[in-house]
């Protein structure tokens, strides 16, 4: 209205938020890594230093200069890709320059208008703004119950559903640190002739043969698409969906993200590509991050924190306030382990994140663990 300060909505808004303890704000790096998706450890290792350096010196270009349909399709991007579709065990793949690009790209453009998205309700947030960018309808499923995700497209079938159904799930999942039941999903995607979409972003290097992810077992089947992430337990930075060539060949006609961006820098391409083959010839790095994992559940299910059996553990709260004050505690005490609030996760579930990677070792996971019991009962 005339009058009014510029952004006046904007700062009541921020307001709200700051009341209700849900206000972010970006804060440096300090403190012991308990909160980052550098699983193996890599962003900041010498193993990538030496492939970027190595990259350097071959010459190969920091910039694309263009869309991959210009002139930014560069021969590392194909050869990152070439390389991702074997090791991942599928047709063929696509570079994206971040994971929320790419399923941004695939749920807008893929499913067609009388196609059904079964999802689950804990699905990224990057799969919901593709939804709602896409054609088709789409409904959620209770989290990790594949029956649910069975009747919701028998039933939508009985009511005349004549489409495509797709099943979209995370194979294992942010703030829960748990797993979907892909071999029962795959199997309801067969019966129900749908196409299952994975993203492998959390599980991409931990799990599977190599770092090749949950859905290892899944791989060479013609309905299935998955998402491997670059810029966690791999230490460098895109996307990469894996899928049958005709999917891949449709996104590059018709994922708008993919068309009008600037292509990814062929220079990191060809880091992704070292990350992938450092993963597979270091299987100790795996075996190194799972022994942390049991080491943390014991000293942390004495304190009530359940074992998830994954990388993350999340120590629900409740309370926003709470759960930012004992995360507050922790990072004076020299630990980084942030909390999360709705609606990142669901309203009355705020927690602490605790990611286990290969930046810490068993001391620092035990001084975290009698720091975290400190301030949980002080708060």
């Amino acid at each position: 209205m005339p009058g009014s300060l510029p952004f006046s909505a904007h700062r009541a808004d921020l307001d709200v938020l700051a009341a209700k303890g849900r206000r972010r704000l970006l804060t440096p790096r300090a403190g012991r890594d308990f909160a980052s998706n550098d699983y193996l450890g890599l962003a900041d290792s010498d193993a990538l230093r030496s492939a970027l350096a190595a990259g350097i010196e071959r010459g190969i270009s920091a910039g694309s200069g263009g869309s991959r349909l210009l002139r930014g399709n560069h021969d590392e991007h194909q050869a990152l890709e070439a390389h991702a579709a074997r090791h991942y065990g599928s047709e063929a793949a696509l570079f994206f320059s971040t994971g929320f690009a790419a399923n941004g790209a695939l749920f807008a453009a893929m499913p067609q208008r009388g196609d059904l998205i079964v999802h689950d309700e804990l699905i990224h947030a990057s799969v919901h703004d593709g939804m709602r960018l896409g054609r088709a309808d789409y409904v959620a499923a209770v989290h990790n119950d594949a029956q649910c995700f069975d009747d919701i497209i028998a039933r939508w079938r009985d009511g005349g559903g004549t489409g495509t159904p797709w099943i979209a799930v995370e194979s294992l999942y942010s703030m829960d640190g748990d797993r979907a039941p892909l071999a029962a999903l795959a199997e309801i995607a067969d019966r129900h002739d749908a196409i299952l979409v994975v993203d492998e972003a959390h599980a991409t290097g931990v799990f599977g043969p190599g770092g090749a992810g949950l859905a290892h077992g899944l791989v060479r089947r013609d309905n299935l698409i998955t998402l491997h992430t670059c810029g966690k337990a791999l230490g460098a930075e895109g996307a990469l969906l894996c899928g049958p060539a005709i999917a891949i060949d449709f996104l590059i006609n018709r994922g708008r993200p993919f068309i009008f961006s600037t292509a990814p820098s062929p220079l990191m391409a060809w880091l992704v590509h070292q990350a992938i083959e450092i993963v597979a010839n270091e299987p100790e790095r795996q075996a190194r991050l799972h022994a942390l994992v049991r080491h943390a559940a014991e000293r942390l299910v004495p304190l009530g924190i359940p074992a998830s059996g994954t990388q993350i553990l999340p120590v629900i709260i409740g309370d926003n306030n709470r759960t930012m004050l004992i995360a507050n505690q922790l990072r004076d005490a020299g630990f980084d382990l942030r909390g999360i609030r709705p609606p990142t996760v669901a309203w009355g579930t705020a927690r602490l994140r605790i990611a286990i990677t290969l930046n810490v070792d068993e001391r620092q996971i035990d001084d975290m663990a009698d720091a975290l019991a400190s301030a949980m009962a002080a708060a």
